[in-house]
């Protein structure tokens, strides 16, 4: 009867021991974990064993240590040289001086983001036991700010300008200017070029599309030129490189000049009134004013040019003294001639003069070449 009565005994005895062994477990195990727990949260500001940025082990580091150490191997990267090219010469410039930057920061910041896909314990047990997670974050490079300012100096060392066709008065002497084109970087299309092949990467040279320039003056668009050779008494009325008429004129005397010089044409005047200009020396035996006309001293038309001295173009009365040294610095033409050319030339028209007349010629000498 009495063994009976501790059978029940014994089996809650059992049940309570299990229940203690139960507990110590549980609170074992809660304690385990209250302790990875701690681990973890100690440790969470730095990145997981394992983690590679753009080829770079950051395991293990903090933020701050993460962004430097990628910010030094980026450099590395942004220093490599890009070989532009235009007309046959090369510049090299670095992925750093095109504008380009590494996205350290938001790299660090995907590194620590890898931990929140995993558990507490996992984590723990990746950095107790040093256990690397084997995750690669690309490191991404990205920015063109100073694409411009690169080609802008290319653009200057490329940069041609076109020769226009000119008569060009060098040193008393004429000179004919052939049109050249020159070139000019095509600055839209080497733009997007260079930020196509930034944004690509892995580009290591660029060619850069080169325009021709058009000279705006040719031969065909020049405008119409006078050249008075005073070494010949002759006027030249040239269209473009083409003389297309002549005419024998008569030039400044001994002690006076006909300015040599490129000049331009600045006024017209039909039947212009004459002015004594030298009412105390030669011109005082003559009016103050004469209205112009075929008798007047500069005839039926006068073109007046930038010249010192008050030259120009003008008719005379005095027609045999075409083709000699006889003025006092205008060039003087035939009346009928004058007013030919006069429809001929607008104002604006350049006027050289080049040549010198013989250091022994006497007023009313003619060159030999004058055809009066």
């Amino acid at each position: 009867m009495a063994k009976g009565m501790h059978a029940p005994a014994r089996k809650r005895r059992a049940i309570a021991v299990v229940a203690i062994v139960a507990g110590v477990l549980v609170l074992a195990a809660g304690g385990a974990a209250y302790s990875a727990y701690r681990y973890e949260q100690a440790r969470a500001d730095r990145i997981l064993p394992g983690i590679t940025i753009g080829g770079v082990d950051v395991g293990g580091m903090t933020k701050a240590e993460a962004v430097d150490v990628v910010r030094a191997s980026a450099a590395v990267t942004l220093q490599q040289p890009v070989e532009l090219q235009a007309r046959g010469t090369s510049w090299q410039v670095s992925l750093e001086e095109l504008g380009q930057r590494s996205n350290a920061v938001g790299a660090v910041n995907r590194a620590l983001g890898l931990s929140e896909s995993m558990t507490t314990f996992s984590r723990f047990w990746h950095r107790f036991n040093d256990e690397p997670v084997n995750q690669e974050v690309e490191l991404s490079f990205a920015g063109d700010g100073r694409v411009d300012t690169v080609l802008g100096r290319i653009s200057r060392e490329v940069a041609v300008k076109p020769v226009n066709a000119d008569i060009a008065y060098d040193d008393g002497r004429l000179r004919f200017v052939k049109p050249k084109p020159g070139r000019a970087l095509d600055m839209a299309e080497a733009r997007a070029s260079v930020r196509a092949a930034l944004k690509a990467g892995g580009v290591t040279k660029i060619r850069l599309p080169v325009l021709a320039v058009k000279p705006e003056v040719t031969q065909k668009n020049m405008p119409r030129t006078i050249v008075v050779r005073v070494d010949e008494n002759k006027l030249y009325l040239y269209d473009g490189f083409d003389v297309i008429r002549t005419w024998s004129v008569a030039t400044a005397m001994p002690g006076w000049t006909t300015p040599q010089g490129d000049w331009n044409l600045y006024r017209k005047a039909v039947n212009p009134t004459w002015y004594n200009p030298a009412l105390d020396s030669w011109g005082a035996d003559l009016p103050a004013v004469v209205p112009g006309g075929p008798s007047a001293p500069m005839g039926t038309r006068a073109l007046y040019i930038t010249a010192p001295g008050l030259i120009r173009i003008h008719g005379t009365p005095a027609d045999s003294s075409i083709g000699s040294y006889a003025s006092h610095g205008c060039i003087r033409m035939h009346n009928a001639e004058v007013e030919q050319l006069y429809p001929m030339v607008d104002v604006g028209t350049r006027v050289i003069v080049v040549g010198a007349r013989p250091s022994n010629a006497v007023e009313g000498d003619t060159p030999a070449s004058v055809n009066v």
